[in-house]
């Protein structure tokens, strides 16, 4: 069972362009990069959990609707009467997209830590905005140290949201504290560049830095120029990026993330040790199992990553 931890909320897009001033028409769409995981590992066919505290508005209902209708294991979610956390996506010419959010007072921010997980949790996925915004980020914190310290293994996507980051210097010596409790470390070049402070570092340099501090494998994603992986012995993998028809990409780093989780889990592999002795020959299969999942999850709009049959044997 791998337990995903973070934040469940809604994305507003915009239905169709329209010339400014005009404001176009926002669509309402599940979101967030823990909940995208969980629903994206469970479509692979990973047995799930995902935990996070889920408001009771109606769009806390159609959060948690989807992830039974996914067949993610909803033990761990909590209710409340707060609401549901919202994101403004502003598209932009390349797909990529820009986020306003919406946080203040929300559901997903009072969770409360559920104690040690049982024997059948083998992985904890965390990262995005849980692992900023208080009181929640105290409490994740303190499971992905408890759990890491239990034999858990800990996999990190930071997933950076700059504008919601209120001290950049206290966040990056948060962020560098957790490396020697987690197993891996997923980020994009964006955010390294961003946690490296001055912005102009070398995302694979920074990379290989932040592989020394304790993760077995330091994985960066590079956009449509691909995926790579760097391991504390100094290797480096790449693969090329998967062409499709880019409608937007909010979801492909989620995507990414849980196509490793479910590849590792597929390969016995979801501890450091496992992780450590994968060759040059796994780490290009795995890389390419998750660019494939990612460019999929690109060709359509919103955070709609792939199912099993879709991406065929693992």
């Amino acid at each position: 069972m791998i337990v995903v931890g973070g934040e469940a909320l809604v994305d507003l897009v915009p239905e169709d362009p329209v010339p400014p001033p005009q404001l176009a028409p926002l669509a309402p769409r599940l979101g967030g990069g823990p909940y995208n995981v969980a629903i994206a590992l469970a479509r692979m066919g990973s047995p799930t959990s995902f935990l996070s505290r889920i408001s009771r508005d109606r769009f806390g209902q159609a959060l948690l609707e989807h992830l039974r209708e996914c067949g993610v294991d909803v033990s761990l979610v909590q209710r409340g009467e707060e609401p549901t956390t919202l994101a403004v996506v502003a598209p932009e010419p390349d797909g990529s997209a820009r986020y306003s959010f919406y946080t203040d007072g929300t559901a997903d921010r009072l969770v409360a830590d559920p104690g040690p997980q049982d024997a059948r949790v083998g992985a904890l996925s965390l990262g995005t905005l849980s692992l900023v915004l208080e009181p929640g980020a105290t409490t994740y914190e303190r499971m992905l140290l408890r759990e890491s310290a239990r034999g858990v293994f800990v996999a990190l996507d930071p997933n950076v949201r700059g504008d919601l980051i209120a001290d950049p210097a206290a966040y990056r010596r948060r962020f560098e504290s957790w490396l020697p409790h987690v197993g891996l470390l997923k980020l994009s070049v964006e955010d390294a560049r961003w946690l490296a402070a001055d912005g102009e570092s070398d995302p694979v340099s920074q990379a290989r830095h932040w592989a020394e501090l304790g993760p077995a494998a330091v994985v960066l994603t590079r956009g449509s120029d691909g995926i790579s992986v760097l391991t504390p012995d100094g290797a480096r993998v790449d693969v090329a990026g998967r062409r499709s028809e880019v409608v937007d990409t909010i979801g492909a780093g989620d995507t990414v993330q849980a196509a490793l989780l479910h590849w590792l889990d597929r390969h016995d592999a979801l501890d450091a040790a496992a992780v450590a002795e994968l060759t040059a020959e796994d780490w290009r299969a795995a890389l390419d199992f998750a660019a494939t999942a990612a460019a999929i999850t690109c060709s359509r709009p919103g955070a709609d990553p792939p199912s099993a049959a879709e991406l065929g044997a693992a």
